[in-house]
């Protein structure tokens, strides 16, 4: 028994994705090519993709938001859980990577279940209507995070799920007086989140930190 959350060293990590993990070689195959490219950091952890794809079963979501796509790691594991006609609505920018997204989803079978919308993410969201989706994962610029949490608060039923990516912030969440202003943004939306009556909360040491929340 322990009293807090272990740290996970490279042999412990290493043992935790052996006896756990269910990656598909489709999804190996793309996180070794995301891997190549200069802004691989934006990668999900691939056991976090996993925990996704478990959520959307869990909750048989059948309408799903992200926000932050690169090249469609986490929107591959969650489509291929959604039922046939299921949907999941993308939210990124114009790049050089949405083209590996889209191959991927093609090669998955997936890519009639996903529509990726390229722009600025509060245009498109303040074009969706309120309650529309079972389940939002929040992944992109950190500024935005707590007007993100306001649009999904709209825009996921009750009972819902909301989630927030890179909320530990690789420790820089504990700087007394960041020059970052995502620094900044996503210490704000960890306070907030604390006492917010209109979830339920749990922050996990997946990955960069995840926060889940429940829309009441």
């Amino acid at each position: 028994m322990t009293n807090r959350t272990l740290n996970l060293d490279d042999a412990l990590y290493g043992y935790l994705l052996e006896v756990s993990l269910r990656e598909s070689p489709l999804l190996a195959r793309l996180r070794e090519e995301t891997l190549a490219l200069p802004m691989a950091r934006w990668q999900v952890a691939p056991e976090q993709g996993q925990f996704l794809a478990l959520l959307v079963k869990l909750i048989g979501a059948r309408r799903i938001l992200e926000v932050g796509t690169f090249t469609g790691y986490s929107a591959l594991c969650m489509a291929a859980e959604l039922p046939e006609d299921g949907r999941l609505l993308c939210c990124d920018l114009p790049g050089d990577y949405n083209a590996i997204a889209r191959r991927y989803w093609a090669e998955a079978g997936v890519a009639e279940r996903i529509e990726l919308r390229l722009g600025p993410a509060l245009d498109t969201l303040a074009t969706l209507a309120d309650g529309a989706f079972d389940l939002a994962f929040i992944d992109a610029d950190k500024a935005n995070y707590p007007v993100y949490l306001e649009e999904a608060l709209r825009l996921v039923r009750p009972g819902g799920l909301i989630l927030f990516d890179n909320v530990l912030w690789s420790g820089r969440v504990l700087e007394v007086e960041p020059e970052s202003e995502d620094t900044r943004a996503i210490q704000a939306l960890n306070r907030a989140l604390r006492d917010d009556a209109r979830v339920d909360l749990s922050l996990l040491p997946l990955g960069d930190g995840l926060t889940l929340c429940r829309k009441r």
